[in-house]
């Protein structure tokens, strides 16, 4: 394995995923709900949210297929992954200036900042193939969720305490603090990412001469990019069941925090919690890895989403900080496993050489495919004032992935991408 560019791989996830963790999953929502919706509704405020998110994924599904295809054709992975990162950098700082009653502009700088940390994901994810083989990918794929945990579990940290301790760092009240903890996961994404753009070179490919715009070129590799992947009956089936419950874990990552806002569970309790998840993820991400080489990465992968259905389903019956201390230490449990599996198993089943194309399919398809959940959880909510309705109906997610994943023959999917790979 080439050590220096796995380890700048690595630090970039510990880097974004501050803004995961503090902008995602904790601060914000907490702020969203508290302040930039205050005067609103409660459980409008929540379904405001989901449809926030929602609406930051439909644009990345429709924007990320061209960009994806156009970042394999012109071989700078590397450039879209940079402008896609300060992206999210810069909405981040800028949402220090979101006061009482600015649900709109908190709304538009979430959209733009998850819009900026999911693309340049998709060409972080593309780099994995480039920098580690085979069974390699598991370890490196999990080693990068785990320092994930640590680093946006670190930074959260640091904010929180920043937040319930804000007159030792000479500030007036919490929501200033809030809004210092937004711009210093700017700055923390931003200083993590520096040894990726400069240790990690990708491969070199002559430039082909362009007849078209790179839109209608961009267009056209996402048609090819479908058209082909259907030869991959393995690698298709296993996309499926991807899409589903992968938008159940998502959708659990970003409502999470406000679901228990709307329920009353203490803001010092969510904040607990949070940090529960993010350092019980730690350690359960490499048992994943370890658990994937004895009982194979499919059947990991099975159990981790098992848990999930529990986790959905208890959360229905929540009443206090203790069931939600109990649920975050079961997402902990499995978060992280099951998100490095995933990216691993779909890394073996693509041919060689076509990884960022492949690779870039897979984060933007899966992008799409998570529009529903947030939306799904917001409509439920709104329709029926209840938001544990909008919890309980993710637990279809996971069904329906579980049972798709059980037909992907993970073997046959790799002779398949080793096929295509002869023919060229």
């Amino acid at each position: 394995m080439k050590k220096k560019p796995i380890f700048s791989w690595v630090l970039y996830d510990w880097g974004n995923s501050a803004f995961s963790t503090t902008i995602m999953a904790a601060v914000l929502p907490i702020f969203y709900y508290d302040v930039a919706a205050k005067g609103l509704n409660q459980s409008l405020a929540s379904s405001f949210w989901g449809y926030s998110q929602s609406i930051a994924v439909l644009v990345v599904a429709v924007l990320a297929p061209i960009l994806g295809a156009i970042s394999d054709y012109s071989a700078a992975k590397k450039k879209f992954l940079r402008f896609f990162a300060y992206m999210g950098m810069t909405a981040s700082v800028l949402l220090a200036l979101v006061g009482e009653g600015d649900y709109v502009f908190a709304s538009i700088l979430l959209i733009v900042g998850t819009i900026g940390f999911s693309g340049a994901n998709i060409f972080y994810d593309a780099f994995l193939p480039e920098i580690a083989e085979g069974k390699d990918m598991d370890k490196v794929s999990a080693w990068g969720y785990a320092t994930g945990y640590i680093g946006g579990g670190l930074l959260l940290a640091i904010n929180l305490f920043m937040i319930l301790k804000y007159e030792l760092f000479g500030m007036p009240n919490a929501t200033v603090a809030s809004q210092v903890s937004f711009v210093t996961v700017g700055v923390w994404w931003f200083v993590f990412s520096i040894p990726l753009f400069k240790n990690i070179q990708e491969d070199k490919k002559k430039s082909e001469k362009r007849t078209r715009s790179y839109a209608a070129i961009g267009f056209q590799r996402v048609a090819t990019t479908f058209k082909e992947i259907k030869h991959y009956k393995q690698l298709l089936i296993f996309l499926l069941a991807f899409w589903l419950y992968n938008d159940g874990i998502s959708t659990i990552i970003k409502m999470a925090t406000i679901y228990g806002k709307d329920i009353g569970i203490g803001t010092n309790a969510l904040i607990t919690a949070l940090l529960i998840t993010q350092f019980v993820g730690i350690p359960f991400t490499f048992l994943f890895g370890w658990l994937a080489s004895k009982i194979t990465a499919k059947t990991a992968l099975t159990i981790a989403l098992f848990i999930y259905m529990g986790i959905v389903t208890l959360g229905y019956f929540m009443t206090t900080a203790l069931h939600f201390y109990l649920l975050a230490t079961a997402v902990g449990f499995v978060q992280g496993g099951a998100q490095s599996l995933s990216r691993s198993l779909f890394g073996r089943m693509i041919p060689e050489n076509r990884h960022a194309e492949f690779y870039g399919f897979y984060g933007i398809s899966s992008k799409f495919a998570a529009i529903f959940g947030p939306f799904l959880f917001a409509l439920v909510g709104q329709l029926t004032g209840s938001s544990r309705l909008g919890i309980i109906s993710l637990i279809v997610f996971f069904v329906a992935g579980v049972i798709l994943l059980q037909f992907v023959n993970i073997d046959k999917g790799m002779e398949e991408a080793k096929a295509a790979q002869s023919d060229v």
